[in-house]
């Protein structure tokens, strides 16, 4: 599924578009949804699955693939969608992997691959404050042909409502000496930045938060004219998100290493993307590392190391 062919601060991703139906009142509804294909391994017909007794109505159950276990949520389910009666007829699983763990979704659909902008994804804020299972599901929109919209689901909590992914937050490094100066925390996600935030400033870090790129450079440019050269000195790592609407974490990266302000501040990324690809993509953008979300013990080690050699 993976596309070479995006380079490093385009501000470009690649989403596979696909569908989810809704019936109200008699009528049929289609829902436009995506995800980044850095995400997806594969995407393939339903197979036969193993029911888990026990676990929520929307885990249909689990199946081997290729000798690994797969567990298999039912996306509309999950959202509490209701769909017509025939809806499963053209049903795919999208097999997906992030935060290193492997997972398929149903959906009723799989269209296309689309590449897309984040410049035009909008924070899904309206959608996500209306108060609705569906609504708080979306992290991001973006118009396509038609008139329609397409609507980015936040899959990661998937996870987290499984109970698969539970962050190391009590973890406390050993044996390590207070940091002190600032750091800079890009995320769309409230949540992980209050995770990051936290790990900071337990190793002593003043921590200024932005909810994408866009931010992000504004935050520095800020900073900049507060602490004029001397910068470098003040501002000791910034950690990034790749996933941001308006500007995602590589474009920002490549933004920053062209700015002879700014371009001997180190950045870690800090993503659920755990593909090699998007990696390597990082260490092209100009990162020092690249973290999945939210292993602490490997972040406090490596933000500690990248500081350190920063320093010297």
């Amino acid at each position: 599924m993976k596309d070479d062919s995006l380079k490093v601060g385009s501000n470009e991703m690649e989403l596979v578009d696909f569908r989810i139906l809704k019936e109200e009142n008699g009528e049929v509804y289609e829902g436009i949804y995506g995800i980044n294909v850095s995400k997806v391994r594969e995407i393939i017909g339903v197979p036969s699955l193993t029911e888990l007794p026990g676990t929520p109505e929307f885990i249909e159950g689990i199946f081997d693939l290729r000798g690994i276990v797969i567990p298999v949520v039912n996306l509309a389910k999950w959202m509490g969608i209701t769909g017509p009666e025939d809806a499963e007829k053209n049903s795919r699983i999208i097999i997906t992997e992030f935060n290193n763990i492997l997972i398929g979704f149903i959906v009723h659909e799989a269209k296309r691959i689309r590449r897309i902008n984040w410049s035009d994804i909008e924070p899904a804020t309206f959608i996500s404050n209306s108060g609705s299972i569906e609504g708080s599901k979306i992290t991001g929109v973006t118009k396509i042909e038609d008139d329609n919209v397409l609507l980015i689901l936040d899959l990661e909590s998937v996870v987290q409502d499984l109970g698969l992914y539970k962050p190391d937050l009590d973890y406390v490094p050993e044996g390590q000496e207070d940091f002190t100066g600032l750091a800079l925390v890009l995320d769309d996600s409230a949540t992980a930045r209050k995770i990051v935030k936290d790990a900071l400033e337990k190793m002593g870090f003043q921590v200024i938060e932005a909810m994408d790129g866009q931010e992000g450079l504004e935050k520095l440019d800020d900073l900049y004219n507060i602490y004029g050269d001397d910068l470098h000195n003040k501002l000791k790592i910034i950690i990034s998100d790749v996933e941001m609407p308006r500007m995602d974490g590589f474009h920002f990266s490549a933004n920053v290493k062209e700015d002879e302000r700014f371009k001997t501040i180190p950045i870690v990324f800090n993503s659920s993307i755990s593909d090699h690809f998007s990696e390597n993509r990082g260490k092209d953008a100009g990162g020092e590392a690249y973290l999945v979300k939210f292993e602490a013990s490997s972040f406090y080690d490596e933000v500690a190391r990248i500081v350190r050699a920063h320093m010297k």
